[in-house]
């Protein structure tokens, strides 16, 4: 090796360190790393940014934006209030959560698949009384091996694919390629947590429900026409909210109070709500809930909620409805947005809400179109205002964006057209039909991942044009003695170690180039060191920091360090027998 040679092997050990010792985000160490690399001349600039341009990264985007748009219309909510139900124990709860979360995750970015299922496995498992630390885990590794499933299952595998193609010129692989090596280590990695992970978890329940000290007084709708009309409590999901209570009914002006679970929901009744700002964007997700008609104007029903935003605000001294009752104040005339919610200090608001008299230093959570904002820099009635940048799901687009959804696989899978085609032409769909809106799009773009992952490849290239992964392959390939079915453990090997202290998608676009050169000075099929890659990429369970759902998952299932090292060190070492097992039986490594 050259100069050049020496100058990227240590760049590559700065950056790998940097990442594993210091608090520098990914994206801003592999963002400098390609800039030393185009300042020193070792890539020029088609070079240094031909990762923006990959087909692996451009299909990346659109899936996100694809997932997004089934966030946005509830389509994932409504899967998970279908499928959950009432299990009578901790394995059964796990065999209604191990399904869903598979298929979702062989399809879409395991990311806002996780954040979906978060809060709504952290309600349930208050409703059927487990601790969340029994199933935050769970749903992670679950998670982590449907994306193995199929190509697009995770970034990991779309970018690999991406740089295989640019670095071989070859084909690259299609939907279903690695489906015969992931299926099979899927269902054994879900039967072992299924058989151990409910000793092997901490039992650390939730016993403080409201630590958020501000309380909120919310008044909704049970919709006329909505899901929720003619069920109980209990089957309508609200009485186990988490952080939010039921308070009290309103009914053709006769009030219920210590509403029974029982008691069966009628379209129009208001319902009357306790709890914090995160809560309450959770119930306002529920299909058939609705802002309540009494206190605003009846019209409001009838509009489609597109669009709208949580917004929360502070009554100031000057501003014209205090001392009227929001009501009488009529306030979404005069401002252009609906009361939800009236938080006074640290205690709850009594009464409904439209006879509620504001106050100076009240804080409102309202729903408002975007321009509500705008407009209040430029008024005094209110001291502060705090886009929550929440907007409610559009259910009535939920079955579409299925559609949508269903529509890019099967093209894709079928060979109608490319997975890149088929994923720009689902994000279009999903904007274009209404299933989100531009900002969500926007939102659901991970900008630092994307910068991470075109910056990865400019490290991989330099590896590559500059010796290095030669070097470093023919020492493996020494190391191996010359048996394939060693060289192709100390591959995933590598991968694996890798992933745990880097972000997964660096440490197989870094590992890449070195496989493929291992494989040609040895005279092997690359296809299943390819494929050891993607698993060992993937297969992250050791360490909260290997990869981002268990990071998703830690704080919400009240975590320590040690209890993903408990079971994760167990789980790589399975999913990684059953990996290199898979693999020796199912494919030649020599051509």
């Amino acid at each position: 090796m050259d100069w050049q040679g020496y100058f990227v092997l240590g760049l590559t050990v700065v950056a790998l360190l940097t990442l594993m010792f210091s608090r520098l985000a990914p994206h801003l160490v592999m963002a400098g790393v390609l800039v030393l690399l185009s300042l020193t001349g070792i890539l020029d600039a088609k070079e240094a940014l031909a990762g923006f341009s990959n087909a692996g990264l451009i299909t990346v985007a659109a899936m996100l934006v694809v997932a997004g748009g089934l966030s946005a219309s509830g389509g994932v909510d409504w899967l998970v209030h279908k499928v959950l139900g009432n299990p009578k124990h901790l394995r059964g709860a796990l065999g209604r959560i191990f399904p869903p979360v598979l298929v979702l995750s062989a399809f879409l970015n395991n990311t806002p698949v996780v954040a979906t299922f978060i809060p709504a496995i952290h309600a349930w498992s208050r409703k059927i009384g487990l601790a969340p630390s029994k199933l935050m885990i769970p749903l992670s590794y679950s998670a982590i091996l449907g994306g193995t499933l199929t190509l697009i299952g995770t970034s990991t595998n779309l970018i690999v694919n991406g740089q295989y193609q640019s670095l071989t010129g070859e084909e690259g692989f299609h939907l279903f390629s690695i489906t015969l090596v992931g299926l099979p280590v899927a269902v054994i990695g879900i039967a072992f947590m299924w058989l151990f992970f409910p000793r092997w978890l901490p039992n650390r329940k939730d016993d403080t429900p409201f630590e958020n000290m501000r309380e909120f007084t919310l008044e909704v709708a049970v919709a006329h026409d909505g899901p929720l009309v003619g069920k109980s409590i209990r089957e309508a999901g609200l009485r186990e909210l988490q952080r939010v209570f039921l308070v009290e009914i309103e009914r053709n002006g006769h009030l219920l109070m210590a509403v029974a679970p029982e008691e069966h929901l009628q379209g129009g009744d208001r319902l009357v709500f306790a709890g914090d700002t995160e809560a309450i964007s959770e119930l306002l997700r529920i299909n058939g809930i609705v802002a309540s008609a009494d206190n605003q104007c009846a019209e409001h029903l009838a509009q489609p909620r597109d669009g709208r935003r949580l917004v929360e605000v502070v009554v100031s001294p000057h501003c014209s409805a205090i001392g009227q009752t929001i009501r009488d104040a009529r306030f979404r005339n005069r401002y252009g947005a609906i009361v939800l919610a009236v938080a006074r200090g640290a205690e709850r608001v009594k009464g409904n809400l439209g006879s509620i008299k504001l106050e100076a230093g009240d804080t409102l959570l309202l729903e408002a179109r975007p321009a509500f904002v705008s407009r209040q820099r430029y008024n005094k009635d209110f001291l502060l205002v705090n886009d929550l940048d929440v907007e409610p799901p559009r259910h009535r687009k939920a079955l579409l964006a299925w559609a949508i959804l269903v529509g890019v696989v099967g093209a894709a899978g079928l060979g109608f057209i490319s997975m890149l085609n088929a994923a720009l032409m689902g994000a279009g769909l999903m904007l274009l039909t209404g299933c989100m809106s531009v900002g969500q799009a926007e939102k659901s773009l991970d900008l630092p991942l994307i910068i991470t992952i075109a910056s990865s490849f400019a490290l991989g290239t330099a590896l590559q044009v500059t010796g290095v992964a030669g070097a470093i392959a023919h020492q493996l390939v020494a190391l191996s003695g010359g048996h394939p079915w060693l060289l192709l453990i100390l591959v995933y090997v590598a991968v694996s170690l890798l992933t745990e202290v880097i972000t997964n998608n660096a440490a197989a676009l870094l590992m890449l180039p070195i496989v493929l050169e291992i494989t040609t000075k040895a005279g092997l099929d690359s296809t299943p060191f390819v494929f050891a890659l993607m698993m060992a990429a993937s297969a992250s369970f050791a360490t909260p920091l290997g990869y981002q759902t268990n990071l998703m998952v830690f704080g919400p299932g009240g975590y320590r360090f040690n209890d993903f090292l408990k079971v994760g060190v167990p789980m790589n070492i399975l999913v990684g027998a059953a990996t290199i097992a898979v693999l020796l039986i199912g494919w030649p490594l020599q051509p």
